[in-house]
């Protein structure tokens, strides 16, 4: 059993560091920091910059008034000291009129530096530089396309300082890149750094995730670490010089990435970051696009460097040091039958079919056989039996003179066409006309495949473009429902407040009614009490108080006046009562004047009992209507909190067609990326065979004309040649 692994140190917080360094004077011993003032917040603590693994503090030295950067950690380390020390020195090394910038900052590791409670701690005590991070930089400056264009240029300068010298930083991002006042980068923090002194050590960090190779895992760590981020920052850089409205569109404010995150190297097919880029007119932003989109799925040990994205003389007119030269494979040359520009975008393909060699003929006719030698003398021979014939005279000479010569020129033909460089070469030209003509035109096989590339690049660019169109409409559906349901809360809201704010005036109102009531009541109930016979008006004695009872006149109450009538038939005004119902009535005896009469003593009645009828309502009296208001405001406030209920229910449907319409857009945006990444990668594939088919058609047609020669020195006349001088 080997030892046990030794615990891990336990480190103190940001805020306890920040409580320590309250006090200077006593949490530190070294003479820069002791009694060093601290930057404050506005509640007098120390202001800290607090990252994963550690807080930053600003301190100016109260002996020399110089201000530092410190470093307290927050997390254990492995190796820390021996990295910091191992950093410390490879950077110390570094000749700063050889760099393209000053952007390497000093800094001293100081273990047992500060006491928190009763512990002492380590910290990195670096210089501090006025500057701003790359992202800030750029939200003020990304209109400037010069500037912009000439600072990737120098970040491109830095990654090759950082090449040349074997050093990889780990975590290159926006907020580890600094901008000087003099548009010149800075680089902080080096506590995933890479120098050659750690190989075998392993990474302690894996870098910011929206820089980072969706590939890079625990055990990178070398000096590849940082290509692929160096990559998505040039290209952002770049694209945002040629096309400043990029970041506008792309970046988020106080976003945590330049123009592209972690999501779009993962997904680039679903991605609307790097589509937008890849759609982009200008070649330069789609194409570095392009070459980061085929990086992201690339071992870091096989990624090129940044150094391939910039010609050699203009790295050499905008930088000071010289740029390494790219290794063989990623240079601007075909490396095994591919073109420099496709390394890296499809996968490794097999060697091209060469054209299958000659047979080993040689030119024209060599070593003599038999047949050959045979031929030879036949030839001498049957010319002198030709002369014979003639002289001898045998008739038809001419007839007789040629069978002889026909004989040798026809054993001739078979002579030849027994000779092995004949038969070779008829096999030869038969076999490579036949393989010239198995393969296409590569002219019209580039032309086709340009316009299907064309045809599918346009597709692809109005696919792209309407992509953010349909998301467009949809938010914009979204948000006139969400208009058209705080309309129609308003107008109900309002309707309920008009009607609440009414309330009140109902319950005066009723309240007035009620009391009325009560007091015509009050008087009905005096005028009821005063009977006519009991106390008689002035004039209406027994025998008119029984008219009027007959006629139902009985109290006070039982009438309300009187109408002056004409009685035609005396020639005299009388009079009518009118009831308390509603009719008038005639009483025998009543005239105009008893009836004046009757009508004063009820109403002297009528304001004696007014003058002491009740003023207001008791408690019990006004509660049942108040009780009905407050139902009724209580209903009406129900109302209102239900409306606001029923569109928060709208809007939460709005929200929900809304992020259903987006996920099948994303869904249907990712497949369609997906094909048209196959697509590329078919394309791609086919410029390939089709760069292979070229040059294999170029090497048959070479070769049919080759052994079209050959054969021509393989002739009849060659081989009557050949066969008396031998050659």
């Amino acid at each position: 059993m080997g030892s046990p692994t030794a615990p891990q140190r336990q480190f103190p917080s940001g805020a306890a560091y920040a409580e320590a360094l309250q006090h200077t004077q006593l949490c530190f011993q070294h003479p820069e920091l002791k009694g060093a003032r601290p930057e404050l917040t506005k509640l007098g603590l120390p202001r800290a910059i607090s990252g994963a693994f550690a807080s930053v503090f600003s301190l100016t030295s109260a002996t020399s008034g110089r201000r530092y950067a410190v470093k307290c950690f927050t997390r254990y380390v492995p190796d820390q000291e021996r990295r910091y020390q191992a950093i410390s020195a490879r950077l110390a090394r570094l000749d700063r009129a050889e760099l393209s910038q000053p952007w390497n900052l000093g800094f001293d590791y100081l273990p047992d530096a500060i006491t928190v409670g009763q512990e002492r701690y380590p910290v990195l005590k670096m210089e501090w530089i006025e500057a701003v991070t790359l992202s800030s930089w750029l939200d003020d400056n990304h209109g400037d396309r010069f500037a912009v264009d000439r600072l990737a240029d120098r970040f491109a300068a830095l990654t090759s300082d950082l090449s040349q010298h074997e050093i990889a930083h780990g975590d290159l991002q926006h907020g580890n890149l600094l901008v000087a006042s003099d548009d010149t980068l800075r680089l902080v923090d080096y506590d995933g750094m890479y120098v050659p002194a750690l190989s075998g050590l392993g990474g302690t960090e894996r870098g910011h995730r929206n820089y980072q190779s969706p590939l890079r895992g625990n055990d990178d760590f070398g000096v590849t670490l940082d290509r692929f981020s160096a990559w998505v920052i040039f290209m952002s850089l770049k694209a945002i010089a040629t096309d400043p409205a990029l970041w506008s569109r792309l970046h988020e404010p106080s976003g945590e990435f330049l123009l592209l995150t972690e999501e779009d190297f993962k997904s680039p097919g679903g991605s609307t970051g790097l589509q937008t880029l890849l759609a982009h007119p200008d070649r330069t932003v789609s194409g570095l696009a392009d070459r980061l989109r085929s990086l992201a799925f690339q071992p870091l040990d096989r990624l090129p460097p940044l150094s391939d994205a910039i010609p050699k003389q203009r790295m050499a007119a905008r930088t000071t040091t010289k740029t390494p030269a790219p290794p063989a494979a990623t240079a601007s040359g075909s490396t095994g039958g591919l073109p420099g520009w496709m390394n890296g975008h499809v996968p490794p393909q097999a060697a091209a079919p060469s054209a299958a060699p000659l047979g080993a003929v040689p030119d024209g006719f060599r070593t003599r056989t038999a047949l050959d030698v045979v031929t030879a003398l036949l030839w001498p021979l049957l010319l002198a039996v030709t002369c014979l014939l003639v002289v001898a005279g045998v008739p038809q000479p001419l007839i007789g003179a040629g069978v002889p010569v026909l004989v040798a020129a026809v054993i001739t033909v078979f002579a030849r066409s027994r000779r092995a460089e004949q038969t070779q070469s008829r096999a030869d030209l038969a076999r490579l006309t036949k393989q010239l003509a198995q393969l296409d035109d590569p002219a019209k096989a580039a032309e086709k495949l340009r316009k299907e590339k064309t045809k599918f690049d346009a597709e692809e660019a109005k696919r792209a473009a309407a992509y953010p169109k349909e998301q467009d409409k949809l938010k914009a559906r979204y948000h006139g429902e969400l208009k058209e349901a705080e309309q129609r809360k308003a107008r109900k809201q309002r309707d309920l407040s008009k009607k609440i704010d009414g309330l009140s005036e109902d319950l005066r109102r009723a309240l007035s009614k009620a009391l009325a009531d009560k007091q015509s009541t009050f008087v009905r109930d005096r005028l009821v009490q005063r009977r006519i016979a009991q106390s008689p008006p002035h004039g209406i004695g027994p025998k008119l108080t029984a008219h009027l009872a007959a006629a139902g006149i009985r109290t006070a109450a039982d009438f309300t006046g009187y109408r002056t009538v004409l009685n035609s038939s005396y020639n005299s005004t009388g009079a009518e009562l009118k009831l308390s119902t509603g009719g008038f009535v005639n009483i025998p005896g009543i005239g105009e004047a008893k009836a004046i009469a009757l009508d004063v003593w009820r109403k002297d009645l009528v304001n004696s009992a007014v003058a002491r009828q009740p003023g207001d309502l008791s408690a019990a009296e006004r509660k049942p209507f108040e009780q009905d208001n407050a139902r009724r405001r209580a209903q009406l406030v129900d109302q209102r909190k239900a409306v606001e209920s029923a569109t928060e229910s709208l809007r939460e449907k709005a929200r929900k067609q809304l992020e259903d319409g987006q996920n099948r857009l994303a869904r249907e945006h990712t497949l369609a990326g997906e094909r048209a990444g196959l697509r590329r990668q078919e394309f791609s594939q086919r410029a390939v065979a089709l760069q292979q088919n070229s040059a294999l058609h170029g090497a048959l047609s070479d070769s049919v004309d080759a052994a079209k020669l050959r054969r021509r020195g393989l002739s009849y006349a060659r081989y009557v040649r050949f066969l008396y001088i031998g050659r």
